[in-house]
């Protein structure tokens, strides 16, 4: 007697494996700026013309300050740092700033398991705002003390703290170091 046929439910198709910042170091996408949220993949287009411009700007500023202080040092665009474990997250910024007792040694090819002192993320045009809430989040949660989003199109930055706290920078206004970066002050005009 032939067996009666076993019909299963349609299942959804499992969820993709989660990746490792190990892993991560190994993606390829051409053109494409990654990193890696909870495990999963996140595939951004590249930056504009005007970011590049204002991270850069900020970055030359801050380590011509850092520098000239042996302050520690300043890290450029898409840098990645690992800020959670398992699973995995590695958080890629336009620039940061990591005090010269906290660089690791020797200096890893991966992505550290640190957070930076200073963290300044520039938006771009498609940026969502609560992605941007929930990036600054991570940062914080990992021990970075001091966050600069700066926003180049509304003119304005936002400065978030460790603490909780917030301030709006406006133009006219300055981005300080604070107790991160004593005496930094960079006018937010100058950059945007």
């Amino acid at each position: 007697m032939p067996a009666e046929p076993v019909y299963v439910p349609r299942m959804p198709p499992p969820p993709p494996a989660l990746m490792t910042a190990d892993e991560l170091l190994h993606v390829r996408i051409p053109d494409k700026r990654v990193e890696l949220v909870r495990g999963r993949l996140v595939v951004r287009e590249p930056a504009g013309l005007r970011h590049g411009r204002v991270a850069m700007e900020l970055a030359r500023l801050l380590a011509n300050y850092v520098d000239d202080r042996g302050m520690g040092r300043v890290y450029a665009a898409e840098t990645g740092f690992t800020v959670a474990r398992d699973p995995d997250t590695v958080r890629a910024l336009d620039v940061a700033f990591i005090r010269r007792d906290r660089l690791p040694d020797p200096e890893p090819l991966g992505f550290p398991d640190l957070a930076p002192d200073l963290v300044v993320e520039v938006l771009s045009p498609g940026d969502r705002a609560g992605e941007i809430l929930a990036t600054v989040a991570d940062w914080l949660s990992a021990g970075t003390r001091l966050v600069w989003v700066v926003d180049p199109l509304r003119r304005v930055a936002r400065v978030y703290r460790q603490d909780g706290s917030e301030t709006i920078v406006g133009a006219e206004r300055a981005l300080e170091g604070e107790e991160v970066l004593p005496g930094f002050a960079c006018p937010l005009e100058t950059i945007l």
